[in-house]
This record gives C-alpha cells, structure tokens and sequence, in this order.
C-alpha cells in the first residue's frame, strides 16, 4: 500500500503510566497531559489527526483524519535504546544495567588505563549541572567527567579545548568496546562542553550504542532492497546496522531534524525514513521544562501543518514516541508510560481507533506490510488490514480507465489502461504503449506488472483491464495471450481478472481465461 513511510518519533512524548510504572516509581506521570495545559501548547494539527481521541488522552476531534492508538512497551525499560528496538521489531526481556550508585572500581580503573586520563564524578548527574560542578577540575586536570542517569547509558563529559571532539569521540569508542557482558549498558555518549564557567553544552553530542543483537525491521528492509534514510540519533541507536543512508545523523535541533525530513519528503526513495526529533526528552523532559516542552510541540504542530501536504498519494506517516519524560515531576528521568501512535496517509481510514496495542513492535509489523516486506523473524502484529480500507472492484476498474487516459496508440487506436492491486494494498497502474516497428509495442497489462515487479512486489490479488477504440471503452477488453501467460508467472488460477466498463465490472479467474497455463511450476 505505500511506497515511502515516514516514521517520526517524538522522543519522550509519553501520555500517561503504564499499570506498572510503580517498579519504576512512575506512577502519576502523564508527558502530554501535564504539558497540554500550559499556555504554550497548541497542536490543531496533531488534533485533527487523532492524538487528542487516544484512550485516556481526551479533548479529540470529532472526525479525526487519522488512525489512532496507545502502545504499551513489552520491553522491560523505559529507555531510548530499548524504546526504538521495539518500533523496529526487537522486544527486550532484559533491563539493560544501571548504575544508581555509580560505576564499580574495576570499571572506573578499566577507563582510567584505556585513556591514560583519571575520572571526576561517577554517579548520576544532570548533564547540565555535571558541568557546572566538575567542570573547573576538569579543566585543570584533563580528567574525564563520566556520570550516569536513571538510564541505562555512561556519559563521558569534555571541553573542546582540553579533549578535541574528535578524540573525545575515539575515547567513547573505545569506552563502548569495553562495556560489554554484564555492563553492557544501552548507550555510551559523548557529551562535549565549550565556553567560560557555567560552560554550555555543545550540539556535537554523539551516542554510541549496542548493535541489536537480533533482526529488526531495518535489516527487513535491507533485504528486500529498499532505502533506509534515518534522521537524528536514530543512525546512532541502532549502531548503524541496516541503514542505507546517514547523512541527516546528527541532528543540532527539533528545527534541523524536521528541515532535514521535508528535505527528503522532496526525494523519490521506496522505503523507510526514520526521525527523532531529541529536544524533546533532551532539552525539555529532563531540565524539567514545562513551558520549552508546550512551546516545543507547537512549533512541531506549525511544521506538520506545511509537512502533510507533502505527502504523496502513496505515503504513510506514523507519529509515536518512545517513552516517557514527563517535566512536571520531581524526577529529571524517563519515565514508563504509554506513548502516542497517529497514522495518516492517503489510504489511512479516518477515524479508526485501534485501542490499546501491547506492543510498540505493532508498528514495524504494520511498516513492513505495508512496503510488502515479509516480517521475519521481527516481533508485532501489523495493523494494516484495520486502517487501510479494501479496495472494490469498481475502484480498480476506475484506476484502469484513468491510466487508459496515458495510452500512446497512434497506430491501432486502440488504448487500454490496466490497474494491478499488490497484496501490498499498493495499485501499480499501466497503459499501452506503442512503436512504428510494432514488436517493442507492450500492453497496459504487463506494463502494470512489470512496474510492480520492479518495486519489490510479487503477491497480487487482481487486475482490471479497460479498453476500447473511441472515448467510451468497450464492454469488455479481456488480456492477449501474452497478458495471461505473463500474469500466470506470478498469480495462481484463482487470480481476478476484471474487465468491463466503470460501474459495470466483472470478475473473472486467471484459470478460466488461461487454463493449464505454463508456469514455473512446469520447470
């Protein structure tokens, strides 16, 4: 059914606790809801589409344009890393470490020998605040500021001046080789300083994280051959693996990740386009910023607004999030909550509710359906079927007689449009197209097939077929000979033939308009 997906995460936009977000002493969290209230939150645009009608959400539109739900995470986390594997398709059943105590000796005195540098801190630490305490030693001893959080991560701090980015990036690698077994902690981040006392965080962070130990949607993709753009941290979070393009990584803000989304909205790509939008969780949900985080989801609503009459007829969107951050707590962590699902698309039936989902794997499931990939061995249950309405045998014929529109037949006045429905959803149309030399002349069927095939596809459901010699096509304009042999290549006998005219089709079996066809089978 699509031919590009966009996938855009949120990161932290949780709305609401889970029923067991007191093993994490969340309870009460609520991201959106504690953020909707202040002044600076407005989202019409993220409110037409169905965020608002989310179960416990509340104040949704009357006729959403969208398909709508809340996931719940099966992983057992509430982090970055674990929250984006399990959108892919990778369920994690094992916490990552945590360190609220600090690092152990033996890993402090490992550091300490691999970079030859001696360690401040070593304990759980704001980022911002870290800088502010240890900053000024740092900067006489060349020390490395390494602190934890509530998350499963080790996060080294340096000034550009002391420890150049680039060196601070090879200390990170070589600190992300050594984090392995039972301190495999989820992400390894380099957090680069600059400036005078209180010192400023520079955007030239870079996370360095585990490899997915087992199949995502990402290597799906890369084994069926299609693009797999990511924007944002999204590169760094799954280590790289499965990504066919990088070059929007690292991201400096909201504003550039997004610029950098409508940017590749232009590009003719069939695949997968990946998005984190950080500033969320990382400017706002942790600094406990109620007011930057309204402000922050208004201004995403502003650029949604210019960003949906991008999208092309076989486009989907899906808007989520990865966990929660909610600023108006105490705490400065994740926390565990639901998190947010609209999905929007040309095909998307509006107003669809899906409930709640137990897993945020639903959404890679349902990705690669919908890019007609098999799902392996990848976690989920696809909700495509629930959001994509059927298509009739009246709009395929409808679609064939449009493409009829694009015939080239000067010689035999002859024109026919064929439209070919995927088991994808996807509608793959063609047209007949003729040559003075006649042999290089090809039928609007195998013009629809050949496109199909050449995109990935090679399931299909039916064909119709309209044709005719005037303006009014015939009443019916069944396939040549070549057309059937060449649709019984890749559809069984039970295949649908439509032929007719609009308003008026009628179906018949491949088997029945080409019995004991020659098939691979015959091989």
């Amino acid at each position: 059914m699509a031919k590009r997906v966009f996938i855009i995460v949120l990161d932290s936009m949780g709305v609401g606790a889970m029923p067991d977000a007191y093993r994490w002493g969340d309870e009460g969290s609520d991201t959106l809801g504690h953020i909707r209230t202040h002044p600076n939150f407005d989202c019409p645009n993220l409110k037409k589409l169905g965020l608002f009608n989310i179960a416990g959400v509340g104040g949704g539109a009357d006729h959403p344009a969208g398909a709508f739900c809340r996931m719940s995470e099966a992983s057992n986390g509430k982090d970055t890393t674990t929250g984006h594997w399990e959108i892919a398709g990778l369920i994690s059943e094992s916490p990552f470490p945590t360190y609220p105590d600090g690092f152990p000796d033996d890993v402090v005195k490992a550091i300490e020998k691999l970079t030859g540098r001696g360690v401040l801190c070593n304990k759980p630490y704001s980022g911002t605040e870290v800088i502010k305490d240890y900053g000024g030693k740092h900067m006489k001893t060349g020390d490395l500021i390494v602190y934890t959080s509530a998350d499963s991560v080790l996060q080294i701090a340096a000034h550009e001046d002391v420890i150049p980015v680039p060196e601070l990036y090879r200390i990170c690698e070589d600190v992300r080789e050594l984090m392995t077994g039972r301190h495999a902690v989820g992400r390894i981040i380099a957090r680069p300083f600059e400036g005078e006392w209180p010192y400023r965080r520079t955007p030239r962070r870079h996370d360095f994280s585990l490899r997915p130990p087992k199949t995502t949607v990402i290597d799906r993709l890369e084994e069926a051959g299609l693009d797999r753009i990511s924007v944002g941290k999204i590169y760094d979070i799954f280590a790289g693996k499965g990504f066919s393009e990088s070059e929007c990584n690292r991201t400096v803000s909201n504003a550039d990740g997004m610029a950098k989304t409508m940017e590749i909205a232009s590009r003719n790509f069939r695949g997968l386009c990946f998005v984190n939008l950080v500033d969320f969780d990382s400017s706002y949900g942790h600094r406990n910023d109620v007011a930057g985080y309204a402000a922050a989801m208004t201004e995403f609503d502003r650029w949604l607004g210019d960003f949906l009459p991008k999208l092309r007829r076989d486009d989907l969107l899906i808007i989520t999030a990865d966990h929660g951050c909610d600023p108006s707590t105490a705490s400065t962590d994740h926390s565990r909550e639901y998190t947010p699902m609209v999905c929007f698309g040309a095909s998307v039936r509006a107003g669809v509710d899906l409930g709640t989902r137990s897993t945020f794997a639903d959404i890679g499931a349902t990705v690669l359906e919908a890019l007609g990939v098999g799902q392996g061995d990848t976690a989920g249950t696809s909700f495509l079927g629930q959001i994509v309405a059927p298509v009739s045998d009246g709009d395929l014929m409808k679609a064939a007689a449009a493409a009829r529109g694009g015939s080239y037949s000067p010689y035999s006045r002859f024109s026919v449009g064929a439209a070919l429905l995927g088991r994808s959803g996807r509608v793959y149309t063609g047209c007949n197209i003729e040559n003075a030399a006649f042999t290089p002349s090809v039928c609007a069927e195998r013009v629809a097939l050949f496109k199909a095939v050449s995109e990935g596809e090679r399931d299909f459901d039916a064909i119709a077929v309209c044709g005719g010699g005037g303006v009014r096509p015939a009443a019916m304009c069944p396939p040549c000979g070549v057309c059937r042999q060449a649709l019984a290549e890749f559809c069984g006998p039970d295949f649908r033939v439509i032929l007719g005219r609009p308003g008026k089709p009628v179906a018949y079996r491949l088997g029945e308009l080409l019995p004991e066809a020659f098939t691979p089978k015959n091989l």
